[in-house]
C-alpha cells in the first residue's frame, strides 16, 4: 500500500472518528510527511460525492455530512404529549360551560386575571375560537368551544360534559364567583383572525405550557 493510500485511510477514519469539523492542521500532522493534504481531501470528496454521506467543508474544516438530498427521508417526526397549564384547564372548563364568554368574565369566574398567552394556547389548539363581540361599551370579544374540543374529549355534543352531580362525584366541582358584570347579547364574530380590543393584567405567576396532544378535562366548574 502506497504512502498516499495510507494516508487517504488515515484522514478517512480521523474525520469519521470526530463528533466534530477536524482542522486542516489536525489532518496534515497525521499525514506522511510531505503528504499534499489537499489534494488528499479532494480526492476523498470526490470518492463519497455520490455516497449517502459526503465530505464536506467547513471554514478550514472538514467533516462527513449526510448527502443533503436525504435529509428529508432521515427526518423522525415525534409527537409529543404535553399537559396543558392549570390555569388554561380552568379556563377552558369554564368557556365550556358558559359560552359564549368574554376574557373579563372568564377572570371574575377564576377570580384573578387571565394570562393572554392562555387564550393563545388554546386557539392555537384548535380548541376556542372567536364567537363575536358583546353588544356593549368596549365590544369585548366572546370565547366558544369548537368542535375540534368535541373530538379531542370525545363529546358528541356540548350536552354530553358531565353534569353537577357527575363532577361533585368525581371530586372536580370548584367553587366559583359569580360573574360581576351583566352579559349582554353577541354579535357575529368577524373572523378568527380578528384582533382582541379589551385591556388585560398579565400576572407573572401565570405561565401556561405549551399546549397539543392529549389533555385531561379537569377543574370544570358548575
Amino acid at each position: 500500500m502506497t504512502d498516499e493510500n495510507q494516508s487517504l485511510r488515515l484522514i478517512e477514519a480521523l474525520l469519521f472518528a470526530s463528533a466534530e469539523p477536524v482542522e486542516e492542521g489536525e489532518l496534515a500532522l497525521r499525514c506522511e510527511e510531505g503528504a499534499d493534504l489537499d489534494a488528499l481531501l479532494e480526492r476523498l470528496r470526490s470518492i463519497y460525492a455520490n455516497r449517502g454521506v459526503n465530505l464536506v467543508r467547513v471554514g478550514k474544516r472538514w467533516a462527513f455530512r449526510t448527502a443533503p438530498d436525504l435529509a428529508p427521508l432521515l427526518r423522525t417526526e415525534k409527537v409529543v404529549t404535553r399537559k396543558l397549564s392549570r390555569a388554561a384547564v380552568e379556563t377552558l372548563a369554564i368557556i365550556a360551560y358558559h359560552q359564549p364568554m368574554t376574557r373579563t368574565e372568564i377572570e371574575e369566574v377564576r377570580g384573578v386575571a387571565l394570562s393572554r398567552g392562555t387564550l393563545d394556547i388554546l386557539f392555537e389548539a384548535g380548541w376556542v375560537e372567536p364567537r363575536g363581540r358583546r353588544r356593549t361599551p368596549g365590544r369585548p370579544l366572546t370565547w366558544g368551544t369548537t368542535p375540534a374540543f368535541l373530538d379531542q374529549f370525545g363529546l358528541e355534543g356540548l350536552d354530553d360534559l358531565p353534569g353537577v352531580d357527575e363532577l361533585k362525584a368525581a371530586g372536580l366541582l370548584a367553587p366559583v364567583r359569580p360573574l360581576l358584570g351583566k352579559i349582554g347579547p353577541v354579535e357575529d364574530a368577524q373572523g378568527a383572525e380578528e384582533a382582541e380590543e379589551e385591556d388585560e393584567t398579565h400576572l407573572a405567576e401565570i405561565s401556561p405550557d405549551e399546549a397539543g396532544g392529549k389533555a385531561e378535562l379537569g377543574g370544570a366548574v358548575g
